[in-house]
């Protein structure tokens, strides 16, 4: 086997592993998938601005995000249909997260249980992301099931109204397999008869919803698929905890501003009223640390992670955390911080 050394080499190995149709779905994006290369390359339009001779013998990767300690800023974001990746599905996910110290945000469209996924990992970090059903109990379920097994934050995906138009889904057919989804069993339990999955989801949600969500299950909830200052107000406006910064991984508009360069927006409009995460495009630890300049306090990866499930089950995704992480310390260290903690605005420019 080709050795392991950066996330795209992951990433040529994991389409080795799994079938052409999963790749399809795994690796595309929406349209001609400008804003999936876009989000790649966004890193490109900054220049990091390192300072020397400051001590640097002592550098940690660790940080906390809402409270809860992680090994470095780097959290797994929400993926669905992970049985199409390795037969150990999320729960190889939940445990290479936890072996890398992070938090793993498990998907609604999961193919394990939220019970299932937290006893894989016992004692672990971890966050819940929700798709809203037009049936609501379903949603209900999912939540409460999740906060009865340890799950401390909900993410609300907002980005997802409707599909977007998946060129590269459409070309080769693709159709999800004959997996168990148990949210989605649920749903059609209650009388959903939508041959397509995320046809039962509500498309008529309005912000009204993240208070309801606060204020019912009394955990932080994080607001996830919005790239406009204007949105990020009104996350604040009505108590998210933390937004992430994403155009969900491309998949969504094509055309849509790429997340990096929509963190400058985001974070001003927050204005330190609520935590801010960048999701889309990181491949390197140096790319942590330039979203971590440009005011996220962490970011989120999606695919790298699950090419790591892909390719070595939970080991393979504890390789690929731990390739960033090792990174990042090195990123810390060059750039003249001791710590996540230590990065600012000063260390970044856009490029002329």
């Amino acid at each position: 086997m080709e050795t392991l050394l950066t996330l795209d080499d992951a990433e040529r190995l994991a389409e080795l592993a799994v079938s052409p149709d999963a790749w399809g779905y795994f690796a595309g994006g929406a349209g001609d998938e400008r804003t999936l290369r876009w989000n790649r390359e966004a890193f490109s339009r900054y220049r990091l601005r390192p300072r020397v001779l400051v001590d640097v013998s002592s550098v940690t990767t660790e940080t906390a995000v809402l409270g809860t300690p992680v090994s470095m800023p780097v959290l797994v974001a929400p993926m669905a249909y992970q049985a199409l990746a390795h037969e150990d599905r999320e729960l190889g996910m939940a445990q290479g997260a936890a072996a890398a110290g992070t938090i793993m945000c498990l998907s609604t469209v999961a193919t394990a249980t939220p019970e299932e996924v937290a006893a894989s990992a016992p004692g672990a970090p971890r966050w819940l992301q929700i798709y809203v059903f037009r049936d609501r109990e379903v949603s209900d379920q999912v939540i409460a099931e999740a906060l009865r097994s340890g799950y401390s934050a909900l993410v609300l995906t907002a980005d997802l109204p409707v599909v977007g138009v998946r060129d590269r889904e459409r070309r080769i057919d693709f159709d999800v397999p004959e997996l168990e989804v148990p949210a989605m069993t649920a749903a059609r339990a209650r009388g959903g008869d939508d041959e397509d999955p995320l046809g039962f989801l509500e498309a008529g949600l309005e912000w009204g919803y993240v208070e309801e969500l606060r204020e019912r299950w009394n955990v932080p909830v994080i607001v996830k698929g919005l790239v406009t200052g204007e949105d990020a107000a009104l996350a604040c406006e009505h108590g998210a905890s933390a937004v992430v910064v994403s155009n969900h991984g491309g998949r969504q508009l094509d055309g849509a501003i790429a997340s990096l360069d929509a963190l400058p927006e985001v974070v001003e409009a927050v204005a330190g009223r609520a935590e801010v995460y960048l999701d889309g495009g990181v491949r390197r630890g140096s790319d942590v640390v330039m979203a971590l300049a440009l005011g996220a306090n962490a970011v989120l990866v999606g695919r790298p992670a699950l090419y790591g499930l892909a390719i070595n089950g939970s080991k393979g995704v504890d390789q690929v955390l731990g390739i960033l992480r090792e990174e990042i310390e090195n990123a810390l260290a060059l750039l003249g911080c001791r710590s996540p903690a230590e990065v600012t605005s000063a260390h970044v420019t856009r490029a002329s």
